[in-house]
């Protein structure tokens, strides 16, 4: 009786191997593609930050003067709270984003660029310190101060700022007092809005804005005191705003 011998499986002929390795490596390109636009493209999440930094690929703050910073809104504490405070938690979620990237970019793209204007009471000041967005410096919060009609005392209002200026002169400090009232303008001061939040005063919802000056050099307090602002170094995007965390 004849012997029935089974044929082998037919083997995959060789393009099949070369389709298959060109499919893998076209896959890999465009993943790679991906990662590299998401890392490079939103320096402002703390991995892809962190990523850039072991890299040796952060990007570097320039160095701007009162007559070279980038073009953006200057508004009044009425202002930005008509601007800011409707925001859903969503919407401040967006902007916050997108806040950081612009000032990790130097605001290449001045998109939502805005400075602060007006009067603020100061009621907190400290030095940061290693856990915070960025060290040396100091960061001072503040009431805005607000005048009802041309007749009347400017009184507080609903509007907060986190004045978080980078220096080496952190003993700087100690010239600021409770109850000191800063008068903030967009020349020379600079003072970029980088993050929107809430909080609550007196027990009643306000507005409070993380703002960083962006026109280096000095500043002036009062007639005989000053100090040195510089672009901060290190980053730490991870620390997170607002500054003060109660």
């Amino acid at each position: 009786m004849a012997r029935i011998v089974e044929e082998p499986p037919p083997s995959k002929p060789a393009y099949f191997w070369w389709l298959l390795a060109n499919a893998l490596a076209l896959c890999f390109a465009i993943v790679s593609w991906a990662v590299c636009l998401d890392v490079f493209g939103k320096p402002e999440i703390p991995r892809n930050y962190e990523i850039l930094r072991k890299l040796g690929r952060l990007p570097v703050l320039k160095r701007y003067t009162v007559l070279d910073v980038p073009s953006g809104n200057d508004l009044a504490p009425k202002e930005l709270y008509k601007r800011y405070f409707g925001y859903t938690d969503d919407q401040r979620e967006r902007v916050n984003s997108l806040l950081m990237r612009n000032y990790l970019t130097n605001f290449d793209r001045p998109l939502l660029l805005t400075y602060v204007e007006g009067d603020y009471q100061v009621g907190e000041v400290r030095k940061l310190d290693p856990k915070d967005f960025f060290n040396p410096g100091i960061v001072i919060r503040a009431q805005a101060l607000v005048k009802p009609d041309d007749f009347t005392k400017p009184l507080p209002y609903p509007v907060f700022i986190e004045y978080v200026f980078p220096t080496d002169q952190a003993e700087a400090a100690g010239s600021f007092k409770s109850g000191d009232v800063l008068s903030v303008k967009k020349s020379p001061n600079c003072a970029a809005v980088v993050h929107i939040s809430k909080m609550k005063s007196d027990g009643d919802p306000a507005l409070l804005l993380t703002v960083i000056p962006i026109a280096y050099g000095s500043y002036q307090i009062g007639d005989a005191k000053s100090f040195q602002i510089e672009p901060p170094g290190m980053l730490r995007p991870r620390a997170g705003f607002p500054v003060f965390k109660n």
